[in-house]
């Protein structure tokens, strides 16, 4: 229950992070560019996985290959994913429009994949992972963009963008790393 409310509490800030991003007149030109500060949330969520003592008596009675997919996508990613895809439809609905919608959706599934591997293959510091998020989230959304529009002009921009994607992705990484021990602990009290 207590998981549940944070989740719904994470929600509302991604959500009022949307607004906020809205509202900041972020462009350099160069149609795509924002700040990505909803983001931050996702990457909280993936950071933030509390074991239990029932979690784990759940994770031995399960199948082997049900552990296996466990550890991949593992309960952070999951509530990361769902988070950010009510955050996505919600945020479209009240700020903008349909196409805004497809457009953030394409770019959240290539970044998401794109920051599950990176965090699995144990490589990358949270700042990094954050940097593939914020590249590959441009990418999702040039190829949504050249299938649109039927041309690949657009991708004209990706420099552009993976460089935005770049700085934008270190930032939120280095807020993430930052504020990530006070939402673990807000989860410790919350016990």
């Amino acid at each position: 229950m207590r998981r549940t409310v944070k989740l719904g509490f994470l929600l509302a800030v991604a959500l009022i992070l949307s607004y906020v991003e809205s509202l900041i007149p972020f462009s350099f030109g160069i149609p795509g560019i924002k700040l990505g500060l909803p983001n931050l949330i996702v990457m909280l969520l993936l950071y933030d996985q509390p074991k239990t003592g029932s979690d784990l008596a759940k994770q031995k009675s399960r199948a082997v290959n049900e552990q296996v997919r466990e550890r991949f996508f593992s309960d952070g990613a999951r509530e990361a994913l769902l988070v950010n895809a009510l955050r996505i439809v919600l945020s479209g609905f009240l700020f903008s429009n349909l196409y805004t919608i497809l457009y953030a959706l394409s770019g959240a599934v290539v970044s998401f994949s794109a920051m599950i591997i990176g965090k699995k293959c144990g490589r990358f510091s949270m700042i990094g992972v954050s940097v593939l998020g914020g590249v590959f989230h441009n990418i999702g959304q040039i190829i949504v963009a050249m299938l649109v529009v039927e041309t690949f002009a657009v991708a004209y921009y990706s420099p552009f963008l993976i460089v935005a994607g770049v700085l934008t992705g270190a930032l939120l990484g280095y807020a993430g790393m930052e504020i990530l021990p006070y939402l673990r602990r807000m989860g410790r009290e919350g016990e």
